[in-house]
């Protein structure tokens, strides 16, 4: 055969091969954007009930909870605020929740997080010191303490300062810091969601302070 033909050839079967692969990723993107887009937004527990929410962005990381979950399980996709996650529902006892969180993060490599069914704004209602300000410019590193306020003491422990309660989006969240560095709130996102935290910074002039410290 021709040596120019052939040379010929393969640019043309490189050519298909590059135009496969990019037809393929589209269409993965697309998947992924429709699969999220699809979400609702995530129901709260009932009362008695505790729920498990697996942190899934992707279709592969949703068949992969799929999987490591008996057939009978109540298993559903949908939106916390901006993240896709899979909410396993119906466990009656929190130990029975918590096994599965360490389960799903252990096996299948995923962050977990029990939601209680709790009432999250007593908590800031019953407070004495209870005094909702605004806070100022800056940036606001939040954690969604998932009705279970014992948390703010080990964010403490880590970060080492105080920890508020304050209201985003008409949610209540704990204040791990606050600060006008662009910077020191990242480092914060990061070393709060390498110990396994739902973290996530924010302007904070549109954060509300509803209690200067909690955890103590």
């Amino acid at each position: 055969m021709n040596l120019v033909k052939v040379r010929g050839m393969g640019r043309a079967l490189r050519l298909i091969g590059w135009v496969v692969t990019a037809i393929t990723s589209v269409v993965g993107v697309d998947s992924l954007a429709q699969a999220q887009s699809n979400a609702s937004p995530c129901q709260p527990p009932q009362r008695g009930e505790y729920i498990l929410l697996v942190l899934s962005q992707t279709q592969q990381s949703q068949a992969q909870v799929q999987r490591a979950l008996p057939a009978n399980t109540q298993a559903t996709v949908c939106k916390y605020f901006e993240d896709t996650v899979t909410r396993i529902a119906g466990f009656s006892q929190l130990e029975d929740a918590s096994s599965w969180a360490r389960y799903v993060k252990d096996i299948v490599g995923l962050r977990a997080v029990v939601v209680r069914p709790t009432q999250a704004q007593a908590t800031a209602a019953n407070s004495s010191s209870y005094n909702p300000l605004p806070l100022g410019n800056g940036y606001a590193v939040l954690v969604d303490y998932f009705n279970q306020p014992e948390i703010a003491s080990q964010i403490r422990q880590l970060m080492g300062g105080d920890v508020g309660l304050v209201s985003y989006g008409q949610r209540p969240y704990l204040l791990a810091v606050y600060t006008t560095s662009e910077g020191a709130a990242n480092l914060a996102l990061q070393r709060l969601s390498d110990r396994g935290f739902w973290t996530m910074v924010v302007d904070s002039r549109r954060v509300t302070l509803l209690k200067q410290t909690v955890g103590n």
